[in-house]
């Protein structure tokens, strides 16, 4: 992972009144990368992004930009010259989409020429050069998105942060939009900070994600890390991880585990104690379903299974499944017909061992 820190918080604490908001022992934003910042309502994700745009004071530790710490007056307006927000809403002025992308470079005494090239590269970026002379009253939401999005890019900024920026869109301008902010990211390597609720758009975007809870970061690392290898029950659940089965380790063996849950033999990979409690958790999309086990199977932990109830969730069949123990599992429609499977049915679930990812249990 790229240790080149854009900016880097120690220790970090920010209260509001009494309410501490911010408690951050230590959390590093690699230059030139996409960081997610994940989490329930009111963890904390806004509050932090108003610290980075230098628009929030702490009150200890350290905020440090490009190494420097950011303590005096010209430190925090260094830091907010540095910077583009975008928030949920689009805060546009009633005026031209012209004017309203060329509004930042203007209060930065831009030239004229300075003005009219960021804005049409700005603009050329989100795919609205013919709305230029548009009045932005007369937007659409998608449109005014796209206008606030230039607006923040035409600045050429060293950090960009969006405060939930897919919002109230509609889901082919929600689409269409995401592809063009990752495209303008991989261009222009600009340092992006993002609050998400939506985890495929986390793991479509960000390749770094923090997870907060009540204004701690839970868990910090690699979208691949940190959704594949959570560190705790939390934080297993709220990145998608939908069986978490209490288990307790029986045998432990050059790195392959024995784990009982609920009367069954699971087989997992890890270095633990025989005797300890932990968590097996598996993903949904790593639980194959069939109608029944044709010949020798990869997977090592195959149960047969009562399918307990099926329910539509997004473009796939969600299946509660039980195998003596809960389990989830995603499947097609094309699948669901190609079984016959509906509620009552018998079909077999397996998964491999490597797609447990077991932790303890505290």
């Amino acid at each position: 992972m790229n240790t080149d820190y854009l900016i880097k918080l120690e220790k970090f604490m920010l209260r509001r009144g009494k309410t501490m908001v911010l408690d951050v022992a230590s959390m590093g934003i690699a230059a030139g990368r996409m960081l997610a910042l994940i989490g329930p309502n009111g963890a904390g994700k806004t509050s932090l992004l108003l610290t980075l745009a230098g628009l929030l004071k702490h009150q200890s530790g350290a905020l440090l930009f490009r190494g420097r710490p950011v303590e005096s007056g010209a430190d925090r307006m260094l830091l907010r010259r540095s910077t583009s927000v975008v928030f949920q809403e689009s805060l546009l002025l009633n005026c031209s989409v012209y004017d309203n992308v060329a509004l930042g470079l203007q209060l930065r005494g831009k030239s004229g020429e300075a003005v009219r090239t960021g804005v049409a590269q700005a603009l050329q970026y989100f795919g609205i050069s013919s709305l230029s002379r548009r009045p932005a009253r007369t937007l659409s939401g998608g449109e005014a998105k796209r206008v606030s999005l230039a607006r923040a890019f035409a600045l050429k900024p060293q950090l960009i942060l969006l405060d939930e920026p897919f919002n109230f869109l509609d889901p082919p301008t929600r689409e269409t939009i995401i592809q063009d902010l990752q495209a303008i990211l991989d261009e222009t390597k600009i340092t992006a900070v993002m609050a998400l609720h939506d985890r495929e758009e986390t793991l479509r975007l960000a390749q770094d994600v923090a997870v907060l809870s009540e204004g701690k970061i839970i868990q910090f690392g690699t979208t691949a890390g940190v959704f594949n290898q959570p560190h705790n029950e939390f934080v297993a659940g709220f990145v998608g991880t939908e069986s978490i089965l209490p288990g307790i380790v029986r045998a432990c063996t050059a790195g392959n585990l024995l784990i009982t849950v609920a009367g069954e033999s699971l087989e997992a990979v890890g270095d633990f104690v025989p005797g300890e409690k932990v968590y097996c958790c598996l993903r949904p999309e790593s639980v194959t379903v069939a109608g029944e086990v044709a010949g020798k199977m990869s997977a090592r932990n195959v149960f047969p299974a009562k399918v307990r109830k099926i329910s539509r969730h997004g473009y796939f069949y969600k299946l509660l499944l039980d195998c003596g123990f809960p389990l989830i599992s995603y499947i097609t429609q094309t699948s669901i017909e190609e079984l016959q499977l509906k509620e009552g049915a018998a079909v077999y679930a397996s998964f491999k061992a490597t797609a447990l990812h077991i932790i303890r249990r505290e």
